[in-house]
């Protein structure tokens, strides 16, 4: 029994038009990043924020899990098998697994940054100063190298889709 694919499947092409390697001297500089800001915090806030900021971690990655989650299950993407909890640097958290869309993925990551910023400042309310700042710190520390892949790709065509790799982020058009 013989089958022809010809009718049956399609075949997507892609071409890839930009790559944003993730060099070890700028994963170096991103880890050391949030050790800067927890001495920073430690001098000037309160001596608790390396407490502050080890309890921050998950609370950001639950967050932006959340974020995530309801802004694609509200604007109708699918989310099952396509995204994936990350423990891998730089791409730490909630992240696609396979191909996305970048107009997708630049929505998700905007509605990330604004919406986390925002209950990260609601923290201020009942949470010590040095706590809110931790969560801050640290929702933006792990959104940063989407918001740099998101800044070297933002002159190109929103229609393309992206692979984010281990080392990099690739940028693919049909």
């Amino acid at each position: 029994m013989t089958s022809d694919n010809k009718g049956s499947a399609t075949f997507y092409q892609y071409k890839l038009i930009k790559k944003i390697n993730t060099t070890p001297a700028w994963l170096r500089i991103y880890i050391a990043l949030p050790v800067a800001c927890v001495v920073l915090e430690t001098i000037f806030l309160s001596w608790w924020s390396v407490l502050f900021m080890i309890i921050a971690g998950p609370v950001i990655l639950w967050i932006q899990y959340v974020i995530t989650r309801s802004v694609l299950l509200i604007t109708g993407h699918p989310i099952a098998k396509r995204w994936k909890m990350s423990i891998h640097l730089p791409w730490l958290g909630f992240m696609p697994d396979q191909y996305i869309s970048y107009s997708v993925f630049h929505k998700v990551q905007l509605h990330n940054l604004w919406i986390g910023l925002c209950i990260a400042a609601l923290f201020i309310v009942w949470a010590p100063p040095a706590f809110t700042a931790s969560l801050i710190v640290c929702h933006l520390w792990v959104l940063l190298p989407r918001l740099y892949a998101m800044l070297r790709l933002r002159g190109e065509d929103k229609d393309g889709m992206l692979k984010f790799n281990p080392a990099d982020v690739s940028y693919y058009a049909q």
